[in-house]
């Protein structure tokens, strides 16, 4: 079967002319599953319908196609699309992406792409010579802050050009921002109205970027976490990013990761594209450890993805089986919808 999906015609893009309806059991995302459902899209791209075939029509001329599986696209919270192509990561079941590090330059072209949805943070905010400045990201990748109101007016001057604010919390890659520098992050992110995300993988530096206020970890933590700190996470409602295939082996990130679900965390979906072993688009592996911290392939499913709604906008896609029973069939999508770019498998 693996071969035969290999050699099936690429995804093509088309025209949408009088719009497109998806038919196939229909997995909204939000609770609603209908073994014979259909989703209508018009042509500008909006969902107008969605609900049993018998009780929602395919317009006159509208494109039709049929499936195993309907639902939404993949949500990919954490990208660096330096290192991986738009269009692959659309071709393979992703309609939506969070870049969590670039310079500034690359990140608002990215952010004007119609498909994936593209959110972008900019640089990494670090102390003079920290992470990720001398490794990976020496090239514009990183932007210093050395005091408080330098960060202060560093943040309020990116927050006009970003949608979340990241802050780096490496001591593995260099110095790291002091707590008083931290916390003057946060504050001018979200008086800005931004949030901030978080690189922070030991103990110390998950409590640092929690005592600043920070609203989201850019990933699950390596170093085992005390239930003290856990609950401290879920208490004070800081997301999590998953990133746990790229940082399985030797380390405590499947422990959090349940450990964190366990305690009510909302944990979601990223790749960390980019880092050692990732490839752009849908990564099954990390859908099956997440469905292994406890949220099983359902709650797997909905921490990757976002309900399909009437009068948004589209991010669909069309699979071979249902993915909650075979994860690798996001890798062959049958069609993927984002907006109006529609890309078929004919």
């Amino acid at each position: 079967m693996r071969l035969i999906r290999q050699r099936a015609p690429e995804l093509t893009q088309q025209t949408l002319g009088a719009g497109a309806a998806f038919t196939g059991r229909l997995w909204c995302g939000d609770g609603r599953e209908l073994e014979h459902g259909r989703v209508v899209v018009d042509d500008n791209g909006i969902v107008v319908a969605l609900g049993d075939v018998d009780d929602v029509a395919v317009p006159f001329g509208a494109l039709e196609i049929e499936s195993a599986w309907i639902g939404p696209g993949l949500v990919d919270a954490h990208v660096h699309l330096a290192f991986g192509s738009p269009a692959d990561i659309v071709a393979r079941g992703v309609v939506a992406v969070r870049d969590l590090g670039a310079p500034p330059q690359a990140a608002m072209t990215w952010r004007e792409l119609s498909a994936p949805h593209v959110e972008v943070a900019g640089p990494l905010l670090t102390a003079p010579g920290g992470y990720p400045s001398q490794s990976w990201g020496r090239d514009g990748f990183a932007a210093y802050v050395d005091d408080v109101e330098q960060a202060k007016q560093l943040v309020q001057g990116l927050a006009a050009q970003v949608d979340v604010i990241k802050l780096a919390l490496e001591p593995n890659g260099g110095p790291v921002p002091s707590p008083g520098i931290a916390a003057a992050i946060v504050e001018s992110a979200h008086a800005a109205g931004r949030e901030v995300t978080c690189h922070a993988l030991t103990v110390a530096m998950v409590e640092r970027a929690l005592d600043a206020g920070v609203d989201e970890l850019a990933h699950t933590p390596l170093e085992r976490l005390p239930t003290a700190v856990v609950d401290r996470i879920a208490v004070e409602g800081v997301r999590v990013i998953s990133t746990l295939h790229t940082h399985l082996r030797g380390s405590d990130v499947l422990a959090n990761a349940a450990a964190l679900v366990a305690a009510g965390v909302a944990v979601r979906y990223g790749t960390d594209l980019g880092n050692a072993g990732t490839k752009p688009g849908a990564d099954p592996r990390e859908l099956d450890l997440l469905a292994r911290t406890g949220l099983g392939s359902e709650g797997a499913l909905r921490a990757a993805t976002e309900p399909v709604r009437p009068g948004a906008a589209a991010g669909l896609v069309a699979l071979l089986e249902d993915p909650r029973e075979q994860s690798r069939t996001w890798l062959w999508p049958r069609a993927v919808m984002v907006g109006p770019m529609l890309l078929l498998r004919v």
